[in-house]
Parts: structure tokens; sequence; C-alpha cells
């Protein structure tokens, strides 16, 4: 299948600073777009770990308390490459199309999860999909009836709830009814310290305008209008304490 220019350039310049406060508009060299993206190779830390150093060394101290309370702290998924996130977006892609699912409800449904490439918090070496080790579980683990009460990670979330912050890490999309984009996951953590001056600068950069020369399967569904209610929905809408 054809792959195609990922969104559609008309109107799109100046998409950044719709969505920024005049209060943020500084210059920021700290991170490069590239970074930002998970185009560029960074540091990571720890077999299987694979976070920056400060939020490795955070985890390993988050782990090894948890594993005092009978908790076994397990990392899913941690951090993710462009290309990596890429992968993800058109095998769903694919999946749904190939249902019957029109291209843009294939999207929509894409977008209840899983990040476009470039803009997944994963790319920055901060965030991790967690889970309790120890349970023997069937099917997928990253369900949120698994978390709740009576399900096999009911003691790791509630652990979480109480000790997580301790560490400095975060619920990123947290279940609140009010709150838009993303669905509820209770499995994906941040490192607070390390991830906000990170979004901070993904906010100050205009990440949409170099995806534009991205090529992606479904891109010509994009418009302008769906990229910057993506950005505010999916992106901007999470755990306030994360702003």
């Amino acid at each position: 299948m054809e792959r195609r220019l990922f969104i559609k350039r008309s109107g799109f310049c100046g998409l950044a600073l719709t969505i920024v406060p005049s209060t943020l508009l500084i210059q920021d060299t700290k991170y490069s777009i590239e970074e930002l993206m998970g185009k560029e190779d960074i540091e990571l830390y720890g077999d299987g770990i694979n976070l920056r150093k400060e939020a490795h060394d955070a985890f390993v101290e988050m782990k090894k308390a948890a594993l005092a309370d009978g908790i076994d702290i397990k990392i899913v998924s941690s951090y993710r490459s462009f290309d990596r996130q890429a992968v993800i977006f058109e095998r769903k892609y694919l999946k749904y199309t190939d249902d019957g699912m029109e291209p843009l409800d294939a999207i929509d449904k894409i977008i209840e999860y899983s990040t476009i490439p470039g803009t997944s918090r994963h790319h920055w070496g901060t965030d991790m999909d967690l889970i309790d080790g120890a349970p023997k579980v069937d099917g997928d683990v990253l369900d949120a009836s698994k978390f709740s009460t009576g399900g096999p990670f009911e003691k790791f979330k509630l652990w979480m709830d109480e000790n997580s912050k301790k560490f400095d890490y975060y619920l990123v999309y947290t279940d609140d009814s009010k709150r838009k984009g993303f669905k509820y996951e209770p499995w994906h953590y941040s490192y607070a310290p390390l991830s906000i001056p990170m979004l901070k600068s993904f906010r100050l950069k205009n990440i949409m305008k170099q995806l534009e020369q991205e090529d992606f399967l479904g891109s010509d569904h994009l418009t302008t209008e769906f990229v910057k209610t993506y950005i505010e929905d999916n992106i901007l809408d999470i755990n306030p304490e994360l702003l």
C-alpha cells in the first residue's frame, strides 16, 4: 500500500502557536525537536528499563519499595522511538480498515490509546506502562478492568496511588470523566521532574509542522483542524499535576 504525506499542509503554519499560552512563548533550546519526536538517540539506562538517568534511578527506588510491600513492579513498555510508534500506528490502521472501518473511524479508534508518531510521551524516556509482575494474568495486561476492584492488579494500583508520587511518578491519563483525549490508563506513569519541562518544550516547538514531512498510512485523512484538536485533547488534557 502506498504511503502518503502525514499532514495536509493547508493552513498548517503557526499551528503550534495557537495552542501555547503567551507566557510560554520564550526561547527554548534544551530539548531538540528531533529528541522530542523520538528521532534522536538518547542515553537510556537499565536493562529492560530504558529510561533517562534520573527517571531510571527513581524507578529503581520505587521498585525496591514496592517489593518490600509484596508488589513486583514490571515494565511493559518504556522508551519508544519514532519508528516504533509508527509501526504501532500503521499496524492498527491496517487492522481496522481491513476489518471494514472507514479511515477516519479507524484513526479515531487508534487514538483512544495510541499516539500519532512523533507525539508520544514514550519518546522522551520519562514514561512507562507498568503492571504487577506477580499475578498470573491471561490476555491483554493493559486492560483497565484488571486494575479495578477484584482485578489482578488491584493491589498494585492501590500501592501506586499511595506511593508513586513519593518517587515523582504520576499517572498521566486519569479516570476523570471530564478529561478528553486518551482513555483512562491506570498503567501509564510519568517522571514529573523531567516530563513537565519536556512537555513545555514540546508546546513551544512546531512539532506538527515537522510531521507534515512524515509518511504514514491514513495521513491523507488528517486535517489541520484534526491535529489541533488532537493536541488539545490528547496531548494536553492530562493529569494537571503534569502540566
